[in-house]
């Protein structure tokens, strides 16, 4: 556990310090929409869960308007309070959020009445990927808990190039991840 609390903590400082050398018209290009290989694993009518990134996770929001855009419905995760399990539940407005609020963990969230629903995809965020689909999440252990209940949806990372390592301290609960996608690279796995 120690190994994981180490490399979560030098991930972050790396992420942050990416993404700050980012130039701004460059981060304004990545991420608008996703690649073909990606859109086709959630064909139109179908369910897709996202996070509403904070600003150094991989952004989601030009990706939420081209799904929503194209056919599919975009649902976000939801807390009711610290320590509950995560849903997800409908967003509607990827365009303005007016119809999320903020969440437990201080990330906005679809407010109480939306709509629960199931994803057929979901687009995690990550602090660290390999090659071959593992995934080092923020440590609370949300999203694996959520995809160890619902087995039938893929889930697919979202990062940055820098992110990629070549090992991460796996345990049994950690669910793997089928691609991670990054601005240069769809990295696809045998999961």
């Amino acid at each position: 556990m120690d190994e994981k609390h180490k490399l979560r903590a030098r991930m972050r400082d790396l992420r942050r310090k990416h993404v700050a050398a980012l130039p701004d018209a460059t981060r304004a290009l990545l991420f608008l929409r996703p690649p073909r290989p990606l859109a086709d694993l959630a064909p139109e009518g179908s369910v897709v869960g996202l996070y509403h990134a904070n600003a150094n996770e991989a952004p989601t929001r030009g990706y939420a308007r081209w799904l929503y855009e194209n056919g599919r419905q975009i649902a976000l995760p939801r807390f009711t309070a610290r320590g509950d399990a995560m849903a997800f539940h409908l967003w509607r407005d990827p365009f303005e959020d007016s119809d999320l609020e903020e969440g437990p963990y201080r990330h906005l969230q679809p407010a109480a009445d939306a709509d629960p629903a199931v994803p057929d995809l979901v687009i995690v965020p990550l602090l660290a990927f390999t090659a071959q689909g593992g995934r080092l999440g923020q440590g609370g252990g949300h999203y694996d808990r959520w995809l160890a209940a619902h087995p039938e949806t893929l889930a697919v990372g979202l990062g940055w190039d820098s992110q990629l390592v070549d090992h991460l301290p796996m345990e049994d609960h950690d669910q793997p991840l089928r691609a991670v996608v990054t601005p240069t690279r769809l990295y696809e796995s045998e999961s």
